[in-house]
């Protein structure tokens, strides 16, 4: 039985399931090259998935009107229901944030919490914080706090565009992680009580959009002045020190109110799992540090996508599982990321021809690529399907050797082209975590930042964040074999079990086609472009 989920709003997406196991996941912003878009979310279904014909029951993510408004793709996917003798359905936001995390999830029980910048439930109900119960093949639900008390993600998406002035959603994308990596560099005494006013008493005025917001992109000196956080955008001003200061204020007040509406919600729901979505999930800093707030929490799990991008894969488990009464599945080891499409040697050689005027294409092995690394290039790699969400997991990477000391800001400079203290995520070994950091933990999604053991730090200085933690990726040969034996390689020619893992991409979406995986080779001063799938290394002509 094949069950599609769909979403149209921002961050537009759809999934496929068969039998209760994923199959497809396609976002459309990597095909349209723009961040985070809303858009047709059934007709960009039925132009990708070839056998959207066998599609028997469809689950749509509440506003349904961000679908039933592109009436033609809509009706014809209705009728494929029809012929199919299938159903369609309406799940709420935040019950499909809940139930991707906990079915993604291979835990029997957990305790659910939901956050973003908000969402509507089946009944309208607007809230950006709600609390579940996940247990077996069910969900239930135990509270909804209004948007006005709890929004995270409202202030954090605020301040980014007014305080900081970075971009804040479509079709740049939302530049929170540049906030959270600026937290790290700054004191956070100087405006925690300041930010946890606007978390709490004054929360509708800070978080509000002003009116008269130009559509799209933040173009400097084009946005009107906030009525509320100006007097904070003008200290943001006067200096980088003043940013970072403020940016850890940002993140100490949002870790502060968290950490107390957990301690509340685990006062009452006891559990030793926890099970989290929505957007402000993607705050890697703070969940790291939920298993040292609480000790008695022995799992913390986050889906891969955590973002709306995900909302119609929860829609279509929630179906699955939770309305037809299908056992859980447990997974080897991981909830499968890898779910775009795999492009075949014969796309891949016809995109590099096309380019021949640019491009030196040879055959080329792991042990060759490896030796590059070592030597000190750049390579990107592109193989098997993209990853669902935010983050590059091995198939759409750009890898590099995290022993050296200039290769960070070589790579912020000279390929990514963003600000200087952004830090990259070591991949690492799963089995060589507990010698390398503090905790030994579950990380396939880059879903935690945590701290390198003292000893090592000399060792990974270009993967090293300044307060010695990074947001690692752990790998297992279940996840994905081919990273698994590369890194498994890596860490035979070098000691090291790690390596510099950053997406495939240049202040864009996620390279999706081999296509986009050229341009942005070209684009940028990645050294070799690696094809791992049919052994074909990729050069520049000039070089």
């Amino acid at each position: 039985m094949k069950i599609a989920g769909s979403w149209s709003g921002h961050d537009c997406s759809y999934f496929i399931m068969e039998d209760g196991r994923p199959v497809r996941h396609d976002e459309y912003e990597r095909f349209i090259r723009e961040k985070e878009p809303p858009g047709d979310s059934l007709s960009f279904l039925m132009e990708n998935y070839e056998n959207f014909s066998e599609i028997k029951h469809l689950a749509l993510c509440s506003p349904v009107s961000k679908t039933t408004h592109y009436d033609e793709s809509f009706q014809k996917i209705k009728e494929v229901i029809g012929e199919n003798g299938g159903n369609l359905y309406v799940i709420g936001h935040h019950k499909s944030h809940a139930a991707n995390t906990f079915f993604s999830s291979n835990l029997p029980e957990a305790t659910i919490i939901t956050m973003d910048g908000g969402g509507a439930e089946e009944n309208n109900f607007v809230t950006a914080f709600t609390i579940w119960t996940g247990n077996d093949n069910k969900i239930q639900h135990l509270h909804s706090f209004p948007i006005s008390q709890i929004n995270l993600g409202g202030l954090w998406t605020r301040a980014t565009r007014y305080i900081f002035q970075l971009q804040s959603g479509w079709p740049r994308g939302h530049q929170a992680g540049s906030v959270m990596a600026m937290a790290a560099l700054g004191n956070p005494e100087r405006f925690v009580n300041d930010f946890e006013k606007m978390l709490t008493v004054d929360l509708q005025i800070a978080s509000h959009k002003p009116t008269n917001q130009p559509k799209g992109a933040l173009v400097p000196g084009k946005d009107p002045k906030h009525p509320y956080l100006n007097p904070w955008a003008m200290i943001a001003e006067q200096s980088e020190q003043d940013r970072f200061d403020l940016a850890a204020g940002l993140q100490q007040a949002t870790e502060n109110l968290f950490k107390n509406v957990l301690e509340t919600i685990l006062s009452q729901v006891p559990t030793k799992n926890l099970c989290l979505a929505g957007g402000v999930s993607l705050n890697s800093v703070m969940v790291g540090k939920i298993q040292d707030w609480f000790p008695h929490i022995e799992n913390v799990y986050v889906t891969p996508t955590p973002h709306d991008g995900g909302l119609p894969i929860g829609a279509a488990q929630f179906v699955w599982h939770h309305v037809l009464d299908n056992p859980r599945i447990e997974w080897n080891d991981s909830f499968t990321p890898y779910l775009g499409k795999t492009y075949t040697e014969e796309e891949i050689k016809t995109c590099l021809e096309k380019e021949a005027e640019s491009v030196v294409t040879r055959s080329a092995d792991d042990p060759e690529v490896i030796q590059l690394l070592a030597d000190q290039n750049i390579v990107s790699v592109f193989g098997g399907g993209s990853e669902s969400g935010r983050r590059a997991l091995g198939n759409r990477s750009i890898l590099a050797d995290p022993r050296s000391p200039h290769m960070k800001d070589m790579i912020n400079e000279k390929v990514k082209h963003r600000q200087w203290y952004r830090p990259f995520a070591p991949s690492i070994l799963r089995e060589e975590t507990k010698n390398w950091f503090e905790s030994d933990v579950d990380s396939p999604y880059m879903s935690f930042v945590l701290n390198f053991k003292e000893e090592v730090l000399d060792k990974i200085p270009a993967v090293l964040h300044v307060d010695n933690t990074a947001r690692l990726q752990t790998v297992t040969e279940n996840d994905n074999p081919w990273y698994h034996g590369f890194l498994t390689m890596w860490n035979e020619k070098t000691g090291v079990p790690i390596l510099l893992n950053t997406s495939f991409n240049d202040r864009e979406p996620i390279c999706e086609t081999p296509e986009h995986a050229i341009s942005c080779f070209l684009r940028t001063n990645i050294d070799f472009l690696y094809f791992r799938d049919c052994g074909l290394l990729v050069s520049k002509k000039n070089k």
